[in-house]
């Protein structure tokens, strides 16, 4: 660049003239047409009809003209120009491209295109009645783009590619809790658009073979790189953004977005794992994968495991059909080059060379000034082109540090993500084991507690059992204490007796001693002389008394010994004692604690006999409630049927009450359709017969007798009506006859209805009469049959191929005409309504030769049902033993041939300037709707592995494709001839404004007036038609059998 100064600095007015024309406006209108002229070319290479993906580099340019001219004008005025209606795989690629301006083209590019918004919501409802190829998935790539531009109308916070920092987040709700539940379901709208695209895509494709290596395969995979870009980031907005109502609203009002995200997680699991596993998307994107289980909107610390996906394109990935990326510095090379031509073009090339044509100048010679400019020049070019590769090698290399720094910004918040995870998950585990850790100490202090006590129940028990032997054995020894305190007794009795006996002894001796001493004396005093005798008596005496004064000593000794032994008796009493008042206070302290526990055992009983009664008294409140409740089912059970069976009875004497209306006189019915309703409701008897006697005998049974007795009701006033509609096309006599048995019918059903109203007459309600007045209807309805019809059955073979026949002149015919009419508008009309004309006729040309061969399908079809069914009979014996089939094949044919030519009427009356497109579209969808019907009349009898009926079917889709390119046809000539009438509003005043805006509102009321009248009327004449046509085909017979 210090060449380039110092160069120019020797150089006094470098160039004044060619900077002064290069300045001027011209310039800038070139430099635009030439901007227009590469921006159409990019569009028509980047939107085609080929079968192929998009090339990145067509796709580029439109996006890099979207940032040149802050808009997306350009595009628009040239899309408009192709036949996206025509074409599936060219609105699909633009499909395709209009995504990828939306994502990264300028801000104003969704402004520029909202005006479209309504073309591209036509245009896909027209794509969608299309089931095969590209006609579904233009469909729902159509609807995608208007979600994705209503959302970002309604959220300009958010950009095109959806990239958004967490506090961007938070300001798009404006920390409004309203304002983040209405996002979170925008989001859910918008995702699911996106995954309706990617699986509609997935369920097209055969993936059984390779198609992603395939032109056609790669043609519908590309757009889905742009869809896995946005899913990534609804994805992880929806997950924060839940997590924020989470943590401000109930669980249970989430439930429903909740099991929204489920749902949704699922489906793009599933359709990430399988696009990851495509070559294709290999080497151009590095999809993310989700997460096993969903996250855990109920825990809020799951915030912090979870891990936003992260789309990566690898900066040398690129298209298999692009060319090579060139640098964005070629684009100023080329403007360059390109305007440097536009100069060529207006001052020659000679200019060029000489540009100040000083070889022409006096005839002279380059001088040394000539040579410095030249010497310039080339110092310039030279420059430039070093230049040129300096920005070159400058520009590849930023775009490879870029990308690198992308995967290495990428790599660097997984890495994060993981140790965040990795924190969390130690931290999450570091609590979860202090938990375990005090979890497992509460178990083992409950463990050591619960120890403790069994140890203390089993301690008490073998306590209990210890005092309860010790108890026993203190009983028994107090027992043998008793029995041996008895005995010591008895023998201290015994002993003090003999001691008294030997004291009574010893003073009877005593007292004898003394008497025979006083005896002695006075034998003495009286009878001296009696001494010796005496002596010697005395003598024994005193021998006989030293003889009991031994025995008293040994008595004395003997009561001595019992004293002492007494008084060893005594002792051993009082030690007895001792222990009997010993084991009487321990038996008095077992006796204590043996309260003790006996007062426990029996408060323990109490509380337990309390707690019985307590659940007695609850059961049997229990018990009675359940009762009472059944007695309210019961009564609520009943009151139900009273219900029922009143509005049932309302609704038999409404349509009594109709019969007599003489708005109800200019009705009529056939006998046929008497017949069927008779039937239905004779049927509907029979199941209210069998519901009745259920309920009679489990009053439980409600269930089954209500729709009995709904559909009873219902039947019976059918039939009532059906009846008297029927009587007012009969004779005198059986219409009479017919309305009198309506009228009884409906009476006794009034009766019984009103007998299961009442409790007592429930058991005694009866239906039978019902059912008999519905046989008396049903056989006057046989009466009335009509017993022959216009054509004998022997003549409906003849018939059938007659209109056959004509059917297919009546086709031919018309094919006819539209090939004149087409003759005489390219004889006569000339420019756009020629061109709209052709359109018009050759579609329908082509819908008449569908229909041609649609007939002769349906003539193959129809001989080999003959040929098949009728056995050794006639083809006219089948027809008539099949006359309701033949019937419909009949009118089926009639349809069509009248069909084609009303349409062929109102193709001419429109190529005449007379007719109203509108008609012309009825007329192609009326005559699809009869070759439908009779492609459904043609296969009633048909085997479903015919190969005729194959092929009435694959030319019943060939209808049906030319009826929607005549629709098409129609739609296009009519927008193309159309004329809008500019509305220029400027010159009037406010009250001519005013006076046009009221009649302006008078007058679409009066529209939606007569559209809203014509509506009706259309559904009622649709209505007496299938009431016709089911009268003379006899459907309501076919659906009674």
């Amino acid at each position: 660049m210090d060449r380039v100064s110092s160069s120019m600095k020797q150089v006094s007015n470098p160039l004044p003239k060619v900077l002064s024309r290069r300045a001027g406006g011209g310039g800038l209108e070139a430099e635009r047409e030439s901007f227009e002229r590469a921006q159409t070319v990019s569009i028509n290479k980047a939107i085609n009809a080929q079968e192929v993906a998009v090339k990145e580099k067509h796709a580029r340019t439109c996006i890099l003209g979207t940032h040149h001219e802050k808009g997306a004008q350009t595009f628009w005025s040239v899309v408009n120009r192709l036949p996206l209606s025509g074409n599936a795989v060219l609105c699909w690629k633009f499909c395709h491209v209009f995504h990828k301006l939306l994502r990264d083209g300028h801000s104003n590019v969704l402004k520029d295109s909202v005006r479209y918004k309504n073309e591209l919501s036509d245009m896909s409802r027209m794509w969608g009645h299309l089931s095969e190829g590209y006609g579904q998935l233009c469909s729902i790539y159509l609807k995608l783009l208007r979600t994705k531009m209503e959302f970002h109308t309604k959220n300009p916070r958010f950009p095109g590619n959806l990239q958004m920092s967490d506090r961007q987040l938070d300001e798009a709700g404006e920390n409004d809790v309203n304002n983040f539940f209405q996002l979170t379901v925008e989001m859910f709208d918008y995702l699911e658009c996106e995954l309706n695209l990617f699986q509609t895509v997935f369920s097209s494709l055969d993936m059984s073979r390779s198609v992603s290596v395939t032109a056609a395969g790669q043609c519908r995979l590309a757009p889905l790189i742009q869809v896995i870009l946005d899913c990534s980031h609804l994805y992880d907005y929806t997950v924060k953004l839940l997590f924020k109502l989470h943590s401000c609203l109930p669980a249970d009002t989430l439930q429903g977005h909740r099991d929204r995200f489920l749902e949704q997680f699922r489906k793009l699991k599933d359709l990430f794992y399988r696009s990851s596993n495509l070559q294709y998307f290999k080497r151009l994107i590095q999809i993310p994968q989700l997460p096993e289980n969903p996250p855990n909107f109920l825990r809020a610390s799951a915030l912090s495991e979870h891990i936003s996906p992260v789309v990566v394109i690898p900066a040398e990935a690129s298209s298999p059909d692009s060319e090579p990326i060139t640098d964005l510095v070629e684009m100023d090379t080329a403007s360059q080059s390109l305007f440097d031509n536009k100069f060529d073009d207006i001052f020659g090339s000679s200019f060029s060379s000489d540009p100040f044509n000083f070889n022409s100048q006096n005839g002279m010679n380059k001088d040394d000034k000539d040579r410095l400019i030249e010497q310039l020049y080339g110092e310039i070019a030279a420059l430039k082109e070093e230049l040129e590769n300096f920005k070159a090698e400058s520009a590849r290399g930023a775009v490879q540090l870029r990308g690198r720094a992308s995967e290495l910004e990428a790599e660097l918040a997984e890495q994060r993500h993981l140790k965040q995870q990795a924190q969390d998950e130690s931290e999450f585990l570091r609590a979860e084991l202090e938990e375990l850790k005090k979890q497992r100490e509460d178990t083992e202090k409950a463990q050591r507690s619960l120890t403790e006590i069994e140890r203390r129940a089993q301690a008490n028990e073998q306590r209990y059992s210890k005092l309860k032997e010790k108890y026993s054995e203190l009983v028994q020894n107090h027992a043998d204490l008793l029995r041996k305190n008895a005995e010591v007794t008895k023998q201290v009795t015994v002993a003090r007796q003999a001691q008294g006996d030997v004291e009574r002894e010893k003073k009877e001796l005593e007292d004898s001693f003394q008497r025979v001493s006083e005896q002695a004396q006075r034998k003495s005093q009286e009878q001296a002389e009696v001494l010796d005798t005496l002596k010697r008596e005395l003598a024994a005496s005193r021998q006989e008394l030293q003889v009991l004064q031994g025995t008293l000593e040994s008595s004395t000794q003997a009561g001595a010994e019992q004293s002492t032994r007494i008084a060893g008796l005594e002792q051993e009493r009082d030690s007895l004692s001792q222990a009997a008042e010993r084991h009487g206070e321990e038996m008095a302290a077992l006796r204590a604690e043996l309260q003790q526990l006996r007062d426990t055992l029996s408060h323990e009983q109490e509380s337990s006999k309390m707690e019985l009664e307590k659940l007695q008294t609850q059961l049997r409140d229990k018990e009675s409630g359940e009762q009472v409740l059944q007695r309210r089912l019961a009564e609520e059970q009943f009151a139900l049927l009273q219900g029922t069976a009143r509005e049932a009875e309302r609704m038999v004497q409404d349509a009594l009450g109709r019969l007599e209306d003489p708005a109800h006189i200019g009705c009529t019915g056939s006998a046929d359709c008497l017949l069927s309703r008779t039937l239905a409701a004779s049927e509907c008897v029979e199941r209210l017969r069998d519901a009745h006697g259920k309920y009679l005998s489990n009053r439980a049974a409600v269930g089954s007798l209500l729709p009995c007795l709904a559909l009873f009701a219902h039947l019976v006033s059918d039939t009532l009506l059906q009846g008297s509609a029927t009587s007012h096309v009969a004779p005198m006599e059986p219409a009479d006859r017919l309305l009198e048995m309506c009228k009884q019918c409906g009476s006794e059903a009034v009766s019984y209805l009103s007998a299961l109203q009442d409790p007592g007459m429930v058991e005694g309600a009866d239906c039978s009469l019902v059912m008999t007045c519905l046989g008396r209807i049903s056989a006057i309805g046989e009466e009335l049959r009509p017993r022959g019809l216009d054509v004998k059955q022997e003549e409906l073979g003849d018939l059938v191929d007659k209109e056959m026949a004509a059917t297919a002149a009546a086709i031919e015919t018309a094919a006819a005409r539209i090939e004149e009419m087409l003759s005489k508008a390219r004889a006569g009309d000339t420019g756009v309504k020629l061109e709209v004309n052709e359109r018009i006729l050759g579609s329908c040309t082509g819908l008449m030769q569908a229909i041609h061969v649609l007939v002769l399908a349906s003539k193959d079809l129809q001989r080999e049902i003959v040929e098949s069914g009728r056995g050794a009979a006639s083809p006219k014996e089948f027809y008539a033993k099949n006359s309701r089939w033949t019937e419909g094949l009949i009118s089926a044919s009639k349809a069509v041939g009248w069909g084609a030519t009303v349409m062929v009427d109102a193709a001419d009356l429109v190529v005449q300037g007379k007719g109203t497109f509108e008609e012309l579209m009825v007329c192609s969808r009326e005559i699809a709707a009869s070759t439908a019907q009779l492609v459904a009349a043609s296969k009633v009898k048909a085997d479903k592995d015919s190969a005729n009926l194959c092929k009435l079917q694959q030319a019943s889709r060939g209808v049906n494709q030319a009826t929607a390119g005549v629709v098409a046809s129609t739609k296009a000539g009519k927008s193309q001839v159309e004329e809008k009438d500019s509305m220029d509003f400027s010159s009037m005043t406010l009250t001519q404004i005013k006076r046009q805006e009221m009649d302006s509102q008078v007058r679409v009321l009066e529209l939606e007036n007569q559209l809203q009248k014509e509506r009706q009327k259309l559904g009622e004449l649709r209505k007496k038609h299938y009431e016709l046509a089911g009268v003379a085909e006899g459907w309501e017979e076919d659906a009674a059998d």
